[in-house]
């Protein structure tokens, strides 16, 4: 894990409790990309054995996040980034540890440049989240905003 993102990841769980409360790894982060994982506990499983579908779109949800803070946490004096909306589809059970990969949907210059310009820039983040064995086991697209300050 680098600094960058055992930095971010501990942000992130100090100020956002459900992440702490999940017990999310945050095992990588840039501002093209993050990698999170949600390890196997049974207070977080349904009833086929598998993590909660509430469990799966909080680690999607977060992973979106980490991608967002790390491609536009230096805009945070101007702007607040804020999901807008948000799509789950779950494909095949999940079971064991999951992992949510998310990728930023837009070139960050892009929607900094629309920021500059005065719009409220939009900006999807698209996760798949797998299982151990590599099956895709869901797919998330979350939609953030940058709403500017003032």
């Amino acid at each position: 894990m680098s600094d960058t993102t055992s930095s971010l990841g501990e942000l992130l769980q100090a100020s956002v409790p459900m992440v702490a409360t999940l017990g999310l790894v945050y095992d990588e982060i840039s501002p093209e990309a993050a990698t999170l994982r949600l390890p196997d506990r049974p207070e977080h499983r349904n009833h086929v054995g598998g993590p909660h579908a509430g469990a799966m779109f909080t680690l999607a949800e977060s992973a979106t996040g980490a991608v967002v803070l790390a491609a536009f946490g230096g805009q945070m004096e101007r702007a607040v980034p804020l999901p807008v909306r948000a799509e789950i589809d779950f494909l095949k059970v999940a079971r064991g540890d999951v992992t949510a990969h998310a990728r930023l949907g837009r070139p960050a210059a892009e929607v900094v440049a629309e920021l500059d310009g005065g719009t409220r820039p939009e900006f999807p983040v698209e996760v798949d989240i797998v299982r151990a064995d590599g099956a895709v086991t869901g797919r998330m697209t979350v939609l953030w905003t940058l709403r500017p300050q003032g």
